[in-house]
């Protein structure tokens, strides 16, 4: 372990299940942050990437921890965002184990999603526990960042479904038949357990953020599917894990480093912060300064 990089680290990873590390990454250092919102799931891994662009570094955080140790409600979200904002990441690519709602989406496929429904419960959903922020969020998974998603894929020549609606569940058992079919009449194309509230966060913290989903299984929707066969899914997740560690390097490789400033997401709090400046007293400052301070007035003294 050691303490944090002087320059920031632009890109992030976050790995979902079976994506515990980065193939082809030189590992420079593990460090794990104190945040105001305790532990993050894993020690954040600090690597580089040698592309065409030429050598790139990249954090990468395992969602569940290394060994599979928190559930998806469990994870420490709030945790994971802050400590990669810390260290600068802007551009955050998510990766996620998802259930198909559509036959045309069949497991092993790849879908970059660009919207989401909320079904989760027992969450919370926002950094500000104290004081009052409205952030908008009609496009969850940045515009900015699936372009690049879904081209890195291509290719690779994946079959890649370029949008889509995910919707989040609580979880941790997997749906019912009836809510299964629910959310096909809802149009959604996938399902899943952690894309909420990474992705409400990650816009709170002003990044540009996007999900690469990889199709593990049918849900129970599908006449001879009565259930989620985690032997099955597990295989296909291996297999998926595979193939996105080469979409990964594309990835990495594509970001248009130092344009961060040029995408909408870097300003989306500009409008956001509805709590008048004189009642965000210096312990909010604190807490939540790595996200809102360059709004605010100057401290006296």
């Amino acid at each position: 372990m050691s303490t944090l990089p002087h320059d920031p680290i632009l890109i992030g990873v976050i790995g979902g299940s079976g994506l515990y590390q980065m193939e082809g990454m030189t590992v420079l250092d593990e460090v794990r942050i104190d945040t105001p919102f305790g532990p993050t799931s894993d020690a954040i891994i600090l690597g580089a990437i040698d592309t065409p662009a030429g050598t790139r570094k990249v954090a990468f955080l395992p969602r569940h921890g290394r060994g599979h140790l928190y559930n998806p409600t469990q994870i420490p979200v709030r945790a994971n965002i802050w400590a990669l904002k810390k260290l600068g990441v802007f551009w955050l690519t998510s990766v996620s184990a998802v259930g198909s709602l559509k036959e045309e989406i069949a497991p092993r496929d790849f879908v970059i999603p660009d919207q989401v429904i909320d079904r989760t419960r027992s969450r919370v959903n926002t950094f500000f526990d104290d004081m009052v922020v409205h952030a908008g969020f009609s496009y969850p998974f940045h515009p900015d960042i699936t372009r690049i998603l879904a081209a890195a894929a291509r290719e690779e020549a994946l079959t890649v479904h370029d949008g889509g609606t995910y919707v989040c569940m609580e979880g941790p058992l997997f749906s019912t038949r009836a809510e299964s079919n629910l959310h096909r009449s809802w149009g959604a194309s996938i399902i899943g357990m952690t894309a909420l509230p990474e992705a409400k966060l990650a816009r709170e913290a002003e990044m540009c953020y996007g999900c690469i989903a990889l199709a593990t299984d049918y849900d129970v929707w599908r006449d001879g599917e009565d259930h989620v066969d985690v032997t099955s899914v597990m295989a296909n997740v291996k297999a998926n894990v595979t193939n996105v560690q080469r979409v990964l390097k594309r990835v990495v490789a594509a970001l248009p480093l130092g344009h961060e400033d040029e995408s909408e997401a870097a300003s989306a709090l500009r409008y956001a912060i509805m709590t008048h400046p004189e009642h965000i007293t210096p312990a909010m400052r604190e807490k939540y300064g790595l996200f809102i301070n360059k709004y605010l007035p100057p401290t006296a003294g």
